[in-house]
């Protein structure tokens, strides 16, 4: 396999998105390459055609493994491991979010209930704290639940959600469009969820 002039740019971009995600460069670029090839590739491809070496390459594969975004692959009277990506990018997507929200957010939620606990068993000096953790904290919760339920729609389903956005936009109202006079947007979110906005 040679990478073609398109594929070397997405693999590149996306090298540098990954690192703009906190993932390694490598990790992400070998993600790209499997995600684009044709057919499954062994380590020493992936090696040769990123210009990596070869244990970096193994760790990246060991890491987009346990992600769940690669999986290994033999081949009847090959003794080499291959490997590909999840070709689906509905998967992929559910995929990366269903990690990043157990990596990030679910310890997020933990350390915020905490600190909120401690706040609360403070002094009054640390009301204003505890109101802005609380207020963090409601957040947090309200985008992963949003999440779950995101996460349990069929694929149809979900792309109706992501092709729907424009409706979605006009549903709710562009921001501030009907904004109450002096609603912040917590009250107007809070307004829509309990139906009266």
């Amino acid at each position: 396999m040679t990478l073609t002039p398109a594929a070397q740019k997405f693999v590149l971009h996306w090298g540098e998105m990954g690192q703009a995600w906190g993932i390694n460069r490598t990790m992400a670029q070998v993600h790209a390459l499997l995600f684009v090839a044709p057919h499954p590739l062994d380590a020493e491809e992936i090696s040769r055609l990123l210009d990596v070496s070869r244990s970096n390459v193994s760790t990246s594969l060991r890491e987009l493994i346990t992600w769940g975004v690669v999986r290994r692959v033999h081949t009847i009277g090959d003794r080499r491991d291959r490997f590909e990506a999840l070709k689906d990018v509905l998967d992929t997507f559910r995929v990366i979010m269903a990690e990043r929200k157990r990596r990030e957010m679910d310890p997020t939620i933990s350390l915020l209930e905490h600190c909120v606990e401690e706040a609360r068993q403070g002094d009054p000096s640390e009301q204003y704290t505890r109101e802005q953790l609380e207020k963090m904290l409601e957040f947090t919760r309200m985008v992963t639940t949003w999440y779950s339920h995101v996460d349990h729609l069929s694929t149809p389903a979900l792309l109706r959600l992501f092709r729907g956005g424009a409706m979605l936009a006009k549903v709710f109202g562009l921001r501030g469009k009907r904004k109450k006079a002096g609603e912040t947007d917590q009250e107007k979110a809070k307004a829509v969820a309990s139906g009266s906005g």
